[in-house]
């Protein structure tokens, strides 16, 4: 087939339902900007674990008594509990932070909070030891070990302030997918129909080309050229959404969060693996589509 007849051919098919093809176009695009953003939440998501998991640590707030008397851990009970805690399987570090180091911290935290400063300050922090594991799944192992043991008055997990967080994650993406199947079902029967009314409006030629020899893949192929030209209009559209979508509602909403680590910030290779991963979905879908479509629905 001669490249200027296939040419011709899709931009007439193109220009002639301009308005379904239009309405493909974008339909293709919300869906796979949809999809894009539960993909961006999956990677933010994973992001986050790994970000959080090599961070996490378990952290056990001692009585008062270290507290007050003991600002280097060196009597006990204080020196067993931190050797004891060195030597635990799945503990790759333990740090004492005594009350002074304690507020300093609060200080550098809150710095922009004199109040806040205040309030804790005359709370008298209590000293603690925070314990870095090799993984999450080391928590209950270790807070079974030390939990109970002298000098130790509370514990505190970051465990369960990383798992709320992907259970947002979680639900953000499972909004974005559920969106983006209703939108691809909207899609594939817009490519259905666009093929069918295709088909229909140019009956007369195709059977006028059929006649003279020519084969079915011959008739067919402008037709599934035009769904395959439409849906990568959309996925342009859906990646340039995404582009724009980063700095004008991601960053902003997240911006602050990103600022101060409590976040990964999404990159433009996040961004680009996305692109990568809707752009060939949406056009090999497309034209499985409009294949299945003159298949089994168009007899020319």
């Amino acid at each position: 087939m001669r490249a200027n007849f296939l040419f011709s051919e899709v931009l007439t098919g193109l220009r002639r339902n301009v308005t379904m093809t239009v309405a493909m176009i974008l339909t293709t695009a919300v869906s796979l900007a949809m999809l894009g953003g539960g993909l961006l939440s999956v990677r933010m998501a994973d992001k986050t674990e790994q970000y959080f998991t090599s961070r996490l640590e378990v952290r056990f707030f001692l009585d008062d008594v270290i507290s007050e008397t003991d600002p280097d851990c060196a009597a006990e009970p204080c020196r067993t509990l931190l050797a004891d805690m060195k030597k635990a399987p799945g503990v790759v570090s333990v740090q004492f932070v005594n009350r002074a180091a304690a507020l300093d911290e609060v200080k550098e935290l809150f710095e922009d909070q004199p109040e806040t400063v205040q309030y804790l300050s005359e709370t008298r922090l209590p000293a603690s030891m925070r314990v870095k594991m090799t993984d999450g799944d080391q928590y209950e192992r270790i807070y079974n070990t030390f939990h109970d043991s002298p000098g130790v008055k509370l514990v505190a997990n970051d465990r369960e302030f990383v798992d709320r967080l992907l259970r947002l994650f979680d639900g953000l993406r499972n909004a974005a997918f559920g969106l983006a199947v209703v939108m691809a079902v909207a899609a594939l029967l817009l490519i259905a129909n666009m093929m069918q009314i295709a088909a229909f409006t140019r009956r007369t030629e195709v059977s006028i080309m059929r006649l003279v020899g020519a084969t079915r893949w011959y008739t067919q192929l402008p037709f599934l050229m035009e769904a395959v030209v439409s849906a990568l209009a959309g996925s342009v559209l859906a990646i340039v959404g995404l582009l724009i979508a980063k700095p004008l509602v991601i960053d902003r909403a997240l911006g602050p969060l990103f600022d101060s680590n409590v976040f990964p910030r999404i990159t433009g290779d996040d961004i680009a693996t996305v692109a990568l991963t809707i752009a060939p979905l949406g056009i090999v879908v497309a034209a499985i589509t409009a294949y299945a479509t003159l298949r089994y629905y168009v007899r020319e």
